[in-house]
């Protein structure tokens, strides 16, 4: 057979799209042998907009706009930044109940793009089921903060709200139905051939080449690249709430799924550890004075490392604010793991990557 080649542009808006962005795909017959890709079709400006049009103290409750899915991960980003800067110590407590919303942010982000590769793989009822069950996580986060996705629970301090006896109960239950449907998940990815057979070897990262394009997150460690900013910081005690790595070897499609069904067990397992031992004490501690320096402060966000730089000058404005996201970090890794596949796989391996272009492209 003859080889034939074409170009495919997919994006910025597709079917199998699950955010804005453009790929161009050449193929020889079925297969892939480049890729070029652009995110930057949902620019908001809010990097200038934290520096000329809010003062620093309002900044957090904006960047938590940059994304629903992680608005918790980049608000607590910046105020711990600004803490540095102004030299506030938050209370104990007040750092358990910022990692129980970090974790549920985790989970329920991690269920989403479970149910897309479900999607993907035609497996509606899997998608609708994963998605019902989601909303026990989401019913936790309205509990604590009131709101389902823009929480606005993060402030410069500590936190904005207590963990009553009441919500405390409510949070067990639910996360207890949690862990046992997402058990049952594990069995549908690892024996069913809809999820588990047919995406094995299909979008492979190696691990040579994890360490080559810089991967991270669940990328990352599906490919057995043992990377998590949740090990190597202190801004949160995360050790103490029973933080364990995820990692597997084989670097597919199907590894980056058992990849988030363990650190959805995880995540489960912090979370009620931070429900039955929450500290007593105060959940804010009032700062003081203005930022003047710079800061740079890291998180694990349910992609990968987010990196928010902040610098002040001893004023309410901020001189800059800059945000390195996950996906952007990612996308080196995501144009290469696409070269040699079937043209075909495409969705599926897109769904894989979780990509977030909110983020990316704020």
């Amino acid at each position: 057979m003859s080889k034939k080649t074409i170009n495919i542009p997919i994006g910025s808006q597709h079917i199998a799209l699950l955010e804005p962005v453009r790929f161009k795909f050449e193929c020889e017959n079925e297969k892939i042998i480049t890729v070029d890709s652009d995110v930057g079709f949902v620019h908001r400006g809010i990097e200038r907009a934290c520096t000329t049009k809010f003062k620093f103290d309002g900044i957090g409750y904006v960047v938590a706009r940059v994304c629903g899915l992680c608005a918790i991960t980049h608000s607590l980003s910046y105020t711990v930044a600004i803490e540095k800067l102004l030299g506030t110590e938050i209370s104990v407590k007040a750092k358990y109940l910022r990692i129980l919303l970090l974790e549920l942010d985790r989970i329920h982000s991690h269920m989403l793009c479970l149910s897309h590769t479900c999607e993907s793989a035609g497996f509606e009822a899997m998608f609708m089921r994963i998605m019902g069950d989601r909303e026990l996580v989401m019913e936790i986060q309205e509990l604590l903060t009131g709101n389902r996705i823009q929480f606005d629970y993060i402030s410069i301090g500590g936190v904005n709200r207590d963990l009553s006896s009441e919500i405390a109960q409510k949070i067990r239950q639910n996360l207890y139905e949690v862990k046992q449907r997402a058990l049952g998940y594990r069995e549908e990815f690892t024996n069913n051939w809809s999820l588990s057979l047919k995406f094995k070897g299909i979008g492979a990262l190696s691990l040579d080449d994890a360490y080559r394009f810089n991967a991270i997150g669940p990328l990352a460690r599906a490919s057995g690249l043992h990377v998590d900013v949740r090990n190597e910081i202190n801004y949160l005690p995360f050790s103490e709430v029973g933080f364990v790595m995820q990692t597997h070897k084989a670097g597919d499609i199907n590894a980056r799924n058992l990849i988030r069904l363990d650190e959805i067990q995880n995540s489960i397992k912090m979370c009620e550890n931070i429900v039955n031992g929450l500290p007593e004490g105060d959940i804010f501690t009032k700062p003081k004075g203005k930022p003047n320096g710079e800061a740079l402060v890291r998180f694990e966000a349910p992609r990968g490392e987010l990196m928010y730089y902040v610098k002040g000058n001893a004023t309410a404005m901020l001189e800059r604010v800059r945000i390195k996201t996950p996906t952007f970090s990612s996308i080196p890794a995501f144009s290469h793991i696409f070269v040699g596949e079937d043209y075909a796989d495409v969705p599926a391996i897109l769904a894989s990557f979780d990509p977030c272009l909110s983020c990316t492209a704020k």
